[in-house]
Formats: structure tokens, sequence, C-alpha cells
């Protein structure tokens, strides 16, 4: 139902979270530029936000009270589809997996490879292959560097 809103609107979508419980419950969406280079404008997520929840509304897809939030990745960059890994080569990522491997479920390290399906991490000096199929929540941890920090010369 979102996909074919914000394809509509020159988008792709990374993840759509709905979050339950206390009301209101939120709608996370998530959009990139199909080139994956996060620069997705405030003014066009706030556009693609408007159709969503107007569609949202008119069909009563969600039966209470919602916050619906859409927005680019960001320096935390959610990997939630096979292309977002094969392009995170070489970074540091976080990936929390569905059920223990190797008796745990919480990763982070340097994403080496990914191929056919498999995740390799350096987690704490191992090489660890991880199934896309196993992986629950991933993002990439940026990784700040002295740039980040310094002042522009006049």
């Amino acid at each position: 139902m979102i996909e074919p809103i914000v394809e509509a609107h020159g988008l792709e979508l990374v993840d759509a979270e709905l979050v339950r419980g206390r009301k209101p419950w939120e709608l996370r969406v998530t959009v990139d530029t199909p080139s994956g280079d996060g620069m997705v404008s405030i003014e066009r997520c706030a556009d693609v936000s408007r159709e969503i929840g107007t569609h949202l509304d008119a069909t009563d897809a969600i039966p209470v009270r919602y916050r619906l939030e859409v927005s680019s990745p960001g320096l935390d960059r959610r990997l939630a589809r096979e292309k977002d890994f094969e392009a995170s080569r070489g970074l540091e990522v976080q990936i929390e997996t569905r059920r223990p491997l190797d008796g745990r479920r919480h990763f982070r390290g340097r994403l080496l490879a990914f191929d056919s399906g498999i995740a390799t991490v350096a987690v704490d000096g191992k090489e660890m292959s991880i199934p896309f199929t196993e992986i629950g929540k991933a993002n990439r941890v940026y990784e700040f560097t002295r740039a980040d920090f310094a002042r522009p010369r006049s």
C-alpha cells in the first residue's frame, strides 16, 4: 500500500515499521533516492507523508490513532534490503538477528562482504557469516572523523 505512493514520488521504500503498543501507534517509513545517497529533502518527505496519511485514513488501514513519520535514512542508515548491505561493504554495521547465532543475537563489526544472501562481518577478531534471512534489524554505524568537527575556515 505504501510502496506505490513512494515510487510515484520517484523514491524507493527502504523500510516501513508499525510500532504498536500504547496509543498512538507509530508508523515509521524510511525512503531514499534510487541512487541510495540519502539526499531526500524535508519537502519531499512531507509530500510523501501527506499522501500516505491521506491514503491510510481513507482506507482505514490502521484501526487506531497513529503518528506517521517519513524520513530519509540518515547517518545510522537502516539496512533493510540486500542492496543496502551490498552498498555498505567495508563499513561498520550493527546487526540484531531473529534468533541466536553462536549464542548471541547482537553483532557489531565491519561488513567484509555480502554475497548470495550472506553477510560476512568481522566481529571481535572473527569472521561471522550471518544469513540475510536471520537478520531482524541492522544499521550502519557512522564513524565520526576529525573532519566532522572541523570549523570552517574564514
